[in-house]
């Protein structure tokens, strides 16, 4: 029997989450006028909410309970937190014969889901925080669902202003050897798998030190389970194409960005700030890289909560 890092890594998350009170919901939700269901897993406190709703969305990637992992327990003594898996990830599923759901798609999805959980008012005021691809869903939910819905808003790492040329410069800092974005997120031998490691990653992580047959077990059990739809769901992406445009956003917005992510680098949060309007602040992150949350727990932690429980302050998120 060979060693597997996967199953110490799900204990972890679990354990994280449980201990944070957090349980695993799923339900079915509607998709359209047709009569077909979602389904959505999600984790969240049973019963009905006693703290302001907070909404994590995960990114393109491993388990949402991993990348959200070191978040649930500081979070959940100041919020009701509630982490989906989207739709094509995890135990998430779209409606049969559905279309590969966009950055809309997902947030409608999400939207549902929030009308859906028990005890949650109609009118409640939900703050919302999303990491890489989640920040997109993040940001379509906000503009979507209004500020009486929706705010204040996270957004950690994602370029909303991505088009196809920072495709094809993501591929060349990553060596040429991926001829998709996809092939690039999604490695199946333990090369690619370390060379995205490097891309994501300001520090060396411990996971790197294994040796190169585990490594390549836990890329091909992650990234082959459900791998033509997320790469259906990657092409169905709509930001950096004419379908999508970056407006201002009425809520406050908090920007979070690794001084050295290079899926999307410094420069791009830059310019998404310029975009977003007066409301948004944007806070650096040195010495990290794509994923602060994971690789800078403390600090994200701390900056994070400041901006949330400062903004509910300001204009309370009812339950």
């Amino acid at each position: 029997m060979g060693f597997s890092v996967l199953p110490l890594m799900d204990f972890l998350a679990r354990r994280a989450f449980l201990a944070a009170g957090l349980r695993p919901h799923t339900i079915s939700l509607p998709s359209d006028g047709s009569g077909e269901q979602h389904t959505v897993h999600y984790w969240a406190p049973p019963g009905e909410p006693r703290l302001p709703p907070l909404l994590l969305i995960h990114g393109f990637g491993p388990m949402a309970t991993w990348q959200w992992r070191r978040q649930v327990g500081p979070f959940s003594r100041h919020f009701h937190v509630i982490v989906p898996d989207l739709l094509c990830f995890g135990a998430s599923s779209p409606s049969s014969g559905s279309p590969p759901p966009s950055e809309s798609a997902q947030a409608a999805a999400l939207a549902a889901l929030l009308d859906a959980l028990p005890g949650l008012a109609p009118a409640a005021r939900v703050a919302v925080a999303g990491t890489s691809y989640g920040g997109f869903v993040a940001y379509a939910l906000a503009r979507a669902a209004g500020p009486e819905r929706v705010g204040p808003v996270v957004i950690s790492n994602s370029d909303l202003l991505k088009t196809a040329d920072d495709d094809r410069a993501l591929l060349d800092r990553a060596g040429g050897g991926c001829a998709r974005t996809s092939d690039l997120l999604m490695p199946l031998d333990a090369r690619a798998a370390r060379r995205l490691m490097e891309l994501s990653f300001y520090r060396k992580q411990p996971i790197a030190l294994l040796p190169d047959f585990a490594i390549r077990e836990a890329v091909q059990k992650l990234f082959t389970d459900r791998r033509e739809e997320k790469i259906e769901l990657m092409k169905a992406i709509t930001v950096g194409t004419n379908e999508f445009q970056l407006t201002p956003l009425p809520q406050d917005v908090l920007l979070v960005w690794g001084e050295h992510d290079q899926i999307f680098p410094l420069e791009k949060a830059l310019a998404v700030k310029r975009c977003l309007g007066e409301n948004v602040k944007l806070e650096i992150f040195k010495k990290t890289g794509h994923v602060p949350q994971m690789e800078d727990p403390d600090r994200f932690n701390e900056v994070v909560l400041g901006f949330l429980l400062a903004s509910q302050k300001e204009k309370p998120c009812s339950t």
